[in-house]
């Protein structure tokens, strides 16, 4: 069953992501879509859940107000909402990889002195996961606050630890210029190998309890839900990082 509730105190993305990962915490909630222009949540349950316990959840962040919402209301809501195909969902992310492997490509070629050219698989995936990761910590930078919110929403340490959620954009980014100048592969390498490796364990667990949040990827920027996309854009880091150190 689905219920629109009516959300006042909503100023911002983070908001957004607020609200959607107090309400994804209450038991019996399958999904949580919020939309702060028209102060709402429109929630999934598998039974009913009363108002109050939603109230209660909200009550430590004096700022929010949940209410019921109007009928009339609830049923423009849902009119305005249009499906969209998995290309129009996961475009931006295509794109952005289109893009990475394009030039990453282009860089792996080279010409020797007998002006010969060979392609380097290493220089590939140097320059593929150097791009990867400043791109989609420059993503995160555009909104950190919102970013840091919708990321403990799924991953394990964030849950518990915040502040990661804040650091995570710059340790992303530290892996990026550490690609890009080839600074120490072996440590680049495995520091890759944990740190994607954690976080996919966080987005597998998100996937099998078929929890429709918001991936932070690519930070607030795009709506891209959670799905087997993230997990394989995670591990396929991890077995370009594990292949680097066995070549």
């Amino acid at each position: 069953m689905t219920h629109t509730f009516e959300v006042t105190g909503m100023t911002c993305e983070a908001c957004e992501y607020k609200i959607q990962h107090l309400f994804s915490g209450i038991e019996g909630v399958k999904t949580v879509l919020v939309d702060r222009n028209t102060n709402s949540a429109t929630v999934e349950m598998e039974k009913h859940i009363p108002l109050s316990t939603f109230i209660e959840v909200v009550k430590p962040y004096s700022k929010y107000a949940v209410n019921e919402k109007p009928a009339v209301e609830k049923q423009i809501f849902s009119e305005e909402e249009t499906p969209k195909t998995w290309f129009e969902t996961y475009r931006p992310l295509l794109l952005i990889f289109a893009f990475i492997t394009g030039v990453s490509i282009i860089k792996a070629f080279h010409n020797n002195i007998f002006e010969t050219v060979h392609f380097s698989w290493m220089h590939f995936m140097n320059n593929f996961m150097a791009g990867f990761f400043i791109v989609f910590s420059f993503f995160k930078f555009l909104n950190l606050k919102a970013f840091s919110e919708s990321y403990a929403m799924y991953d394990l340490l964030a849950m518990k630890v915040p502040i990661y959620g804040l650091i995570y954009p710059f340790i992303e980014l530290g892996l990026g210029l550490a690609y890009l100048t080839s600074f120490q592969p072996q440590f680049t390498n495995w520091a890759t190998i944990i740190i994607m490796g954690f976080s996919s364990v966080g987005v597998i667990q998100s996937v099998l309890d078929k929890k429709k949040i918001r991936c932070a990827c690519l930070g607030t920027v795009f709506n891209l839900p959670m799905s087997t996309v993230t997990i394989i854009e995670d591990l396929l880091m991890v077995g370009m990082a594990i292949l680097m150190l066995v070549i």
